[in-house]
C-alpha cells in the first residue's frame, strides 16, 4: 500500500556553521524513522541556513555556509540546501520559512502530479494524500521552546499543529519530557516523531569551531570537502569567533517580551 503513504519533505533549519556530519545523519535517521511508521514517504530534505541577520556568536557569513553545505551534500541524492532563508536582510521566523517551504513544494507537488496523472496505468483517484512538510531538528532544537524570548507560543502552536516535528534524540536531552513539560507541544504530540539514535554521534558544530581555532583535527567529524574550504578560506579563527559577541540573538530582540543573553551554543 505504498502508493497511499503520505509524500513528506523534511526541512531543517540552523546555523550550519559549519554543517557536520552529523547535521546529515538527522536526515537519514529521520527518513528512516518516517517510512518505518508506515504512513509516509520521504521525497525530499531541505536543509535551510539562517540568514547573517541573526547574530549568533561566531556565526560566519551565509556565503561560506551556502557553499559548505553545497559540498557536504553532494553525495545526496535527496537532500538539497535552500538559499531563500539565508538570502534575507532580517532573520526570518523559522515558522515563516516553513510557509515559504510549503507552499512552494505544495505548488511543485501539484504540478508533477498534473503532469503525470494520464501517463500511469491506473486511473486518477482523489484520494491520493498531499504532500506534507515537517521540520526537522536535534533535541536541543525542540529545547529552545523553553528558552524565554525564544519563540512565540504562536508559532510553537503553528510549527507543531499545522506542520509537525521530526526531533532526533541527542546527547543527555530528553525530548519526551520537554513535549511532557508543554502544554502546547503536549496537546500536539501525535503530530511530534521522536527518532531515538542508537549509533550516538554528538558532533557539535560549536566544538568544531573550537577544534577547528585550536589546530586540532576535526577530520571525519565533517566532510573533507567542507574542511578543505575551511582551510581554503581560514574559516572559523579566533578573530571570526568574536563575531556578534555580546550581542542579542536577533529573535530576543525581534519578538521577545523578556530578553535574555545571546545563546553561545
Amino acid at each position: 500500500m505504498s502508493g497511499c503513504r503520505i509524500p513528506l519533505v523534511l526541512l531543517a533549519c540552523g546555523s550550519f556553521n559549519p554543517i557536520t556530519n552529523q547535521h546529515m545523519r538527522l536526515f537519514e535517521l529521520a527518513r528512516d524513522h518516517m517510512h518505518n511508521t508506515g504512513q509516509y514517504k520521504v521525497i525530499g530534505g531541505i536543509v535551510s541556513p539562517v540568514s547573517d541577520a541573526y547574530g549568533k556568536l561566531g556565526l560566519v557569513s551565509a556565503q561560506h555556509r551556502i557553499a559548505m553545505v553545497k559540498l557536504a551534500l553532494q553525495t545526496s541524492n535527496w537532500i538539497r540546501v535552500d538559499e531563500w532563508e539565508s538570502r534575507q536582510p532580517d532573520w526570518t521566523e523559522t515558522v515563516v520559512t516553513m510557509r515559504y517551504h510549503y507552499n512552494r513544494i505544495l505548488q511543485e507537488y501539484q504540478n508533477s502530479t498534473r503532469a503525470h496523472r494520464f501517463s500511469d496505468d491506473d486511473s486518477p483517484s482523489n484520494s491520493n494524500p498531499s504532500v506534507q512538510l515537517k521540520l526537522l531538528c536535534g533535541a536541543d532544537f525542540l529545547d529552545s521552546f523553553k528558552t524565554p524570548g525564544l519563540w512565540l507560543d504562536e508559532h510553537i502552536e503553528e510549527v507543531s499543529g499545522c506542520y509537525g516535528l521530526v526531533c532526533v534524540s541527542r546527547g543527555g536531552l530528553q525530548p519526551e519530557r520537554t513535549v511532557h513539560e508543554s502544554d502546547i507541544l503536549s496537546r500536539h504530540r501525535h503530530n511530534i516523531f521522536l527518532v531515538t539514535e542508537w549509533v550516538r554521534n554528538e558532533t557539535s558544530a560549536t566544538e568544531v569551531r573550537r577544534a577547528l581555532r585550536r589546530n586540532a583535527s576535526v577530520k571525519y567529524l565533517i566532510p573533507d570537502s567542507v574542511l578543505e574550504y575551511i582551510h581554503q578560506h581560514n574559516l572559523y579563527t579566533l578573530d571570526s569567533e568574536k563575531k556578534n559577541h555580546g550581542a542579542l540573538l536577533r529573535p530576543l530582540t525581534k519578538q521577545a517580551r523578556n530578553p535574555v543573553s545571546s545563546l553561545d551554543e
